[in-house]
């Protein structure tokens, strides 16, 4: 009889063991779409983060805005002596915005790639675990939110929405590891030049972009924005600036080293861009397409 209980106690380890391994590779398998039980816990999860991350956001800024009172009077100065200058960029912006609205109405093109429609959201949640590869916002589905969409700060382009739920979403920063995580861009100079922001290194603090032609010209300080050429970011979002530029293995291909614009480690708003003008669905050309 002791041998019998043994062996069913033996049984009911190696079961649970094999289930337990099924639902690991079932949670870490790839899908476009989350089961009802994870969307109801996420937007659970989500709701009890909002309760407790604003109030918390509100205090933390609070002694924020005390400490940055000490800096008033130096920043302060230095916007004094920059207020000539703003003041005639302002006057050729703005003189610069009724030319192209005028080329534009001559033309009849009402919209560009350029346009987007911005949905602001507030960040409510971050796993310290993979604090470099996602972030938690309190927009879902309800509010318009759609997966790959371009999610930006004051500073630029941080990721892209994961995976949505009907009052949250996830968003993948671009610091994050996935080799699949890949966003169509543009070096600016006389001539653009395109490439794909590619990795993350980790050690310098820098973004890749990779696949850029060997005999293409690409220096130092050249800014770097999405190309708006994917089916969901909109054009000239900032990314960041070149700061080495280096040849591949191979030396077919360049790949620049970019100090992004937007801080992936202190983030508590952000925008989720939704672009306006719709790209046609070539089914050949994105059939085996991962990057925005």
């Amino acid at each position: 009889m002791p041998q019998f209980f043994m062996n069913k106690r033996l049984i009911i380890l190696l079961v649970s063991i094999i289930v337990l391994v099924a639902l690991i590779g079932f949670s870490l398998r790839e899908r476009s779409k989350l089961t009802w039980p994870e969307q109801f816990i996420k937007d659970t999860t989500g709701w009890v983060q909002s309760l407790v991350s604003k109030p918390t956001n509100y205090v933390a800024g609070f002694f924020e805005n005390l400490q940055d009172l000490t800096n008033t009077y130096e920043e302060n100065k230095e916007l004094k002596s920059r207020i000539e200058n703003l003041a005639s960029l302002e006057a050729e912006v703005q003189e610069l915005k009724k030319d192209n609205k005028e080329l534009r109405d001559v033309l009849g093109e009402k919209k560009t790639l350029r346009d987007y429609e911005p949905l602001p959201a507030t960040v409510i949640g971050r796993n310290p675990d993979r604090w470099h590869e996602m972030i938690i916002i309190d927009k879902g589905n309800l509010n318009g939110i759609k997966k790959n969409m371009a999610v930006v700060t004051a500073n630029g382009l941080i990721g892209k929405v994961k995976n949505v739920t009907q009052f949250s979403s996830t968003v993948q920063l671009l610091s994050s590891m996935d080799p699949k995580n890949r966003i169509s861009a543009i070096v600016q100079g006389k001539t653009d030049v395109y490439g794909l922001v590619e990795g993350y290194d980790n050690e310098k603090k820098l973004l890749q972009v990779k696949a850029i032609p060997s005999g293409a010209e690409v220096k130092k300080g050249q800014t770097v924005i999405t190309s708006g050429l994917g089916d969901v970011f909109p054009k000239g979002l900032m990314i960041g600036k070149v700061v080495e530029v280096k040849q591949d293995q191979y030396g077919l291909n360049q790949t620049a080293l970019v100090q992004p614009g937007a801080n992936f480690y202190d983030i508590k708003t952000v925008i989720v861009t939704k672009r306006i003008m719709a790209q046609p669905v070539d089914t050949e050309a994105t059939s085996g397409k991962e990057e925005e």
